[in-house]
């Protein structure tokens, strides 16, 4: 047992004469193990020993000893069964798919149907709308042609009936309307008898409507001085005298002509 170490001045230690002796055996069990140690590892393995067993078989039946009935054989274990997998029913999910597959191919035939139907009658309405436009446009265009052909007949007529109201203006001042109405009275009164009725001086004004080539077509009597005889017998002169004297200018002829019968006394 050593005493306690001694300490250098100033605090520190030191073993003095045991320190080199450590260090000696430390080394010499250091160089032990490794020799050891290479030796185990180059030395060959021994051999192994043989060893003699006799052996007698002996029936287990004769000793009386109950032979051991053999062990079974382990069975592998079963793995427990995987938990049951709900069957789908595949031919109902099947239908179910074919029937929703033909809904929508329905919906989309009448769908395609309704559109096409739109289309037929938009297309129509279309033709329909330009039919009436066209028909519009040429009624218009008729209504105008027609308008003016009115206006251009009616423009040249008024062309007409003033040329001929002019020659007529001329005419008559030339007397030759005085000597056509002169023919036509000199004519009623060749037809005219006179009845038991009738006094002296008798004059009427008679209205005598007549057509182109001088066929009276009616007579009226606007003022006279005699009575309903010889009103009746005038008029039945004037239809007698029928046709009348054409003017010596057609430009003189007059549809309602006014006469005025004044026969001699």
């Amino acid at each position: 047992m050593t005493g306690p170490a001694r300490r250098k001045p100033g605090g520190g230690s030191y073993l003095g004469p045991y320190t080199g002796s450590i260090l000696l055996h430390l080394g010499l069990f250091a160089l032990f193990g490794l020799g050891w140690v290479s030796w185990r590892s180059s030395a060959p393995p021994p051999e192994p020993r043989q060893l003699a067993i006799e052996a007698v078989v002996v029936d287990p039946q004769s000793v009386g000893v109950p032979t051991p009935e053999p062990e079974p054989e382990p069975q592998p274990a079963l793995e427990a069964p995987p938990p049951p997998v709900p069957v789908r029913d595949d031919v109902e999910e099947r239908r179910r798919a074919e029937a929703l597959q033909r809904a929508e191919d329905q919906r989309k035939a009448q769908a395609e149907r309704q559109a096409e139907a739109a289309r037929k009658l938009e297309a129509e309405r279309q033709v329909e709308a330009d039919r009436k436009a066209e028909e519009a446009r040429k009624a218009e265009a008729q209504r105008k042609a027609e308008e003016a052909r009115v206006r251009a007949e009616r423009e040249a007529e008024l062309r007409r009936s003033i040329a001929a109201e002019e020659r007529a203006r001329a005419a008559r001042a030339s007397g030759a309307g005085a000597h056509w109405r002169d023919l036509i009275r000199a004519r009623i009164e060749s037809q005219w008898r006179r009845p038991p009725t009738a006094q002296p001086g008798i004059e009427c004004e008679v209205q005598v409507t007549q057509v182109p080539g001088g066929e009276v077509v009616a007579v009226r009597i606007l003022a006279c001085n005699g009575d309903a005889a010889v009103r009746q017998s005038i008029e039945i002169a004037v239809m007698s005298a029928s046709p009348l004297p054409p003017p010596p200018d057609p430009s003189l002829f007059e549809r309602n002509l006014v006469v005025v019968f004044k026969p001699n006394d």
